[in-house]
């Protein structure tokens, strides 16, 4: 779990804790004997390093989580694990698969909008991935561990009871990790580092904003956080872990590598950013709507506004006579409207499905959204 989602501090608990708790009546309501549980590596981990982990970790302690989804989820399985039936939980790490729709949306969004400005802790940071394939046949291998009637079970199911940690097996730094999938969609990489702590900090702001902004959360307008206080220790600080007990109990070993899991996930971003709508970063963005909206307050708007005398005696600072200032602005509208019209026609014949909006982001932005289509019409 990431972003704003995870300042909903009553909505996570009553997925993760209340909804778990529903869950086990059914079982015992309707008389099921055998439940396979997935949880996650935060229930062992909040920002302290662990290199090879294994099932023998204590939980961490619940009252130092930093996030209510860490808390909830060690309270769930904790729940799961003392419950009389047959319960098997399994941690995994930061899943990777193609049409996953809450991490990776994020970070090519923020990429996309040229908000991906530092990498955060030292190169030599490591983390565990799966990808979905791996993640599925673990989750087989536990429902058939939890079988009676498998010879190999001696009428005693193996997976009974314990938790496995699942991962690809290849632990690898996480802006690593992301490179060629950024770099596939022609999207900048982060140059600078940030450390740990000052990350934090960082992060600690957006959590105290976005808490005061607590009601609003929930809409679908309202942005993401560039990072929470949980995702600073998830990224910058080592936690990985071994599977040799699930290989060994469970017969796992990952069927998919990370290699070929990234091809798979690079494959489907291209064909989704073909069919979307691509444009400027937000500093991009800014620069046009802020400057637009400059000049058409220093031309024509009163005196008596705020800003304007400022606008107004910068306009003339550089451009002499407000008769410069009011062509120049007319000047300006009279080409974001020409690039609107020609990237309405262009996008008719390279991206039909998308060109009315083609049109409409052209019309605000110019030519720093036209070139994005033009260069769309050449490949």
């Amino acid at each position: 779990m990431s972003g704003k989602e995870m300042l909903q501090f009553g909505r996570v608990d009553e997925v993760n804790i209340s909804g778990t708790c529903l869950v086990l009546e059914a079982c015992l309501e309707f008389e099921i004997r055998r439940l396979v549980y997935l949880s996650t590596y935060n229930v062992v981990f909040g920002g302290k390093e662990i290199v090879s982990g294994n099932e023998s970790l204590p939980y961490f302690p619940i009252e130092d989580h930093v996030d209510s989804y860490g808390r909830s989820k060690s309270i769930a399985e904790q729940l799961i694990l003392r419950h009389n039936a047959r319960p098997f939980k399994k941690n995994n790490g930061k899943c990777l698969f193609t049409w996953e729709e809450r991490h990776f949306p994020r970070i090519v969004s923020l990429a996309k909008l040229g908000l991906l400005p530092f990498k955060i802790g030292d190169s030599d940071v490591k983390t565990d991935w799966v990808y979905v394939d791996n993640l599925v046949l673990a989750l087989i291998l536990a429902s058939m561990g939890l079988l009676d009637d498998v010879p190999s079970n001696e009428r005693h199911p193996v997976a009974a009871g314990q938790p496995y940690f699942i991962s690809d097996g290849s632990p690898v730094n996480t802006f690593e990790f992301l490179q060629p999938l950024l770099k596939s969609l022609d999207y900048d990489l982060p140059k600078a580092s940030l450390s740990v702590p000052r990350a934090l900090l960082l992060g600690r702001i957006f959590w105290a904003i976005y808490t005061v902004l607590h009601p609003w959360l929930n809409r679908w307008w309202f942005p993401q956080p560039l990072i929470l206080p949980a995702e600073v220790y998830k990224v910058g600080v080592t936690h990985y872990f071994s599977f040799l007990k699930a290989k060994q109990e469970l017969g796992y070993v990952p069927v998919v590598s990370p290699r070929e899991g990234m091809a798979a996930t690079i494959s489907y971003w291209q064909e989704r950013k073909r069919k979307t709508l691509d444009g400027p970063t937000i500093y991009a963005r800014l620069f046009v709507v802020i400057g637009i909206a400059s000049l058409f307050s220093a031309a024509y708007l009163p005196v008596d506004i705020a800003p304007v005398p400022l606008l107004r005696a910068t306009s003339l600072f550089f451009f002499r006579s407000m008769r410069v200032v009011r062509t120049i602005f007319l000047l300006a509208m009279a080409a974001h409207i020409g690039e609107a019209v020609y990237a309405w026609h262009l996008a008719k014949r390279v991206d039909t499905e998308n060109a009315r909006a083609w049109f409409w982001q052209t019309l605000v932005f110019g030519i720093r959204s036209l070139r994005f289509l033009m260069k769309r019409s050449k490949s």
